[in-house]
């Protein structure tokens, strides 16, 4: 570009702002690319004065820890609205009434009887509770057996269910480690061992763990779209993904070792152990995943119409696609584990999956959303060090969030005509060229995926943006900034079924220790979590 530059051949204004807005485009790609170098440089000097046994320039701190870069789009997307403070008083529960009196003495001759002033102030008791059973013994010398009365419901072992339902809410809800429960208890005199609280926190969940099976059930009924991201989680300090499901009714959690494409088709079907069927449908989806023609006539002649296990499947691909790489290969496993998830009717399919923009996402679900936010993301990662340029993606990213704010609009009261100027006004937003090219090279991206960021105007239900999950997957990292990892895989069950659990409760507006207790002590008195979201789900407004 530079080499065919001519100063004295520019003779009019469009070319002289073609050329300053090329070079403008060169120089900022330059000072990106000198900021890298510099940095790379100076780490291999660094590491060429470590070999000579000298040392590398010295990391000196900085006094003040430097802003991370904020990628948020709060201030452009959400428009103010009017604070309203909430009455707290309407959800305080009066548990005891105390009436106060004057001291007649004190008062003057002419006071005046002016009945009562409420005073609300909230208290709590912690104490310990402990019971010693007396059980009656019978012994008969007919059977030779003896008889001891039984335990009421709800006490088992040397821990009654508000203890048995404490631990597992200071862990699991209030981010307690077992040590500091542990000490928070001896507070009381009460004698739990490490051991015990280590117990009570991952054996015997049976119960708890059907009880996240059937929120699950409920929640992948409860609407025709699912929330997924996934977040790292370290298990017995190896590397896993904690992925996460959900919507407006439940937060599901299910850690894995990979967050392939494999494995979130493994965690929908709702199996054990992942379920692999050959069948038409398969043929289908070995064309879009571009598995090559060879391989797709050996395939025709697997077993079909059939459940096939992993090992056989592995045996078949080991003994007849062996010359396919690994990429390859793996499409395979996702069409027949895609098929599978189609035919089976054990657990509800998903409709659309609205997601971020990551690979292992795509072509699970019939429809599958992008989160605007993500989108929005992406201009806000752009850093560019001209003023020009700073200007250009400002103005723009106010054009993206205005369009953003009339999709909301667009949900709140959906109207054929109002999809089609919107899909118009998409393809001019999107069409815009700035001269900026990097910003320009992610409009064009952002228009490759119109039919994923626009999926709400056939769905007004869908929402915008994939909150909801990376809320449920923030939870996972603020458990596991504070207690690393699980151990073992009871422990990894326990994270998962309590973070389910707890998580949904929340969502449904239900006291985690409150459903905690009532499920310990074997009361049951409380509606379960599955039911009410298929309440919710048939009564929205109650």
């Amino acid at each position: 570009m530079l080499e065919q530059i001519n100063p004295e051949q520019i003779d009019n204004l469009e070319d002289a702002q073609t050329i300053i807005g090329s070079l403008l485009n060169m120089l900022e790609t330059a000072l990106s690319e000198n900021r890298v170098l510099k940095k790379e440089f100076q780490e291999m000097k660094d590491e060429l004065n470590r070999l000579k046994g000298e040392q590398g320039k010295p990391n000196i701190k900085a006094s003040k820890k430097a802003a991370a870069k904020d990628h948020s789009s709060e201030k452009e997307r959400r428009q103010p609205k009017k604070r309203q403070k909430a009455k707290k008083r309407a959800k305080i529960v009066i548990h005891e009434e105390r009436k106060l009196i004057v001291d007649k003495s004190e008062l003057p001759p002419d006071a005046t009887y002016k009945g009562c002033v409420e005073v609300v102030v909230q208290d709590i008791e912690i104490k310990p509770n402990n019971i010693c059973f007396l059980k009656e013994k019978y012994y008969s010398p007919s059977t030779g057996l003896t008889y001891l009365a039984p335990m009421p419901a709800g006490y088992e072992g040397e821990f009654g269910p508000g203890l048995r339902a404490l631990i597992p809410a200071l862990y699991h809800s209030a981010g307690m480690t077992e040590p500091k429960i542990s000490e928070f208890l001896t507070q009381f005199e009460l004698s739990v061992s490490d051991g015990q609280i280590s117990n009570i926190l991952t054996k015997g969940l049976d119960e708890w763990h059907a009880e996240k099976a059937a929120i699950i059930q409920a929640g992948l009924t409860s609407t025709n779209y699912q929330h997924s991201d996934d977040t790292e989680t370290r298990v017995n300090g190896v590397k896993n993904y904690c992925h996460i499901l959900c919507n407006d009714y439940y937060t599901a959690y299910f850690t894995r070792p990979y967050k392939s494409r494999l494995t979130i088709i493994h965690l929908l079907q709702g199996s054990e152990r992942l379920q692999l069927w050959l069948n038409e449908q398969t043929q289908i989806w070995l064309d879009d995943f571009k598995v090559p023609k060879n391989a797709q006539a050996l395939i025709a002649q697997w077993p079909h119409e059939e459940m096939i296990s992993e090992a056989e499947m592995k045996t078949l691909i080991d003994r007849d696609l062996s010359h396919l790489n690994d990429q390859q290969q793996a499409r395979v496993w996702e069409a027949a584990a895609l098929t599978a998830y189609g035919v089976q009717d054990q657990t509800p399919q998903i409709d659309i999956l609205l997601t971020d923009d990551a690979p292992q996402f795509c072509k699970i679900t019939h429809e599958h959303a992008l989160c605007w936010i993500h989108e929005g993301r992406h201009y806000k990662k752009l850093i560019p060090y001209l003023d020009y340029h700073r200007k250009l993606l400002d103005n723009f990213l106010k054009r993206f969030w205005a369009f953003y704010r009339q999709l909301l609009a667009y949900r709140q009261n959906p109207r054929p005509p109002d999809a089609t100027r919107l899909r118009k006004h998409f393809e001019r937003l999107f069409s815009t060229v700035t001269g900026y090219d990097e910003l320009d090279r992610r409009i064009v991206s952002t228009k490759s995926h119109a039919d994923k960021l626009l999926l709400v105007l056939d769905y007004p239900q869908l929402p915008l943006h994939n909150n909801p999950a990376e809320l449920g997957a923030r939870q996972r990292v603020r458990k596991r900034n504070i207690s690393f990892g699980p151990r073992t895989q009871d422990g990894l069950q326990a994270w998962d079924t309590f973070a389910t659990i707890a998580e949904t409760a929340k969502k449904l507006g239900v006291s985690f220790y409150a459903y905690l207790y009532d499920r310990v002590s074997k009361s049951y008195a409380l509606t379960s979590l599955a039911d009410l979201i298929n309440l919710q789900v048939a009564h929205p407004l109650t």
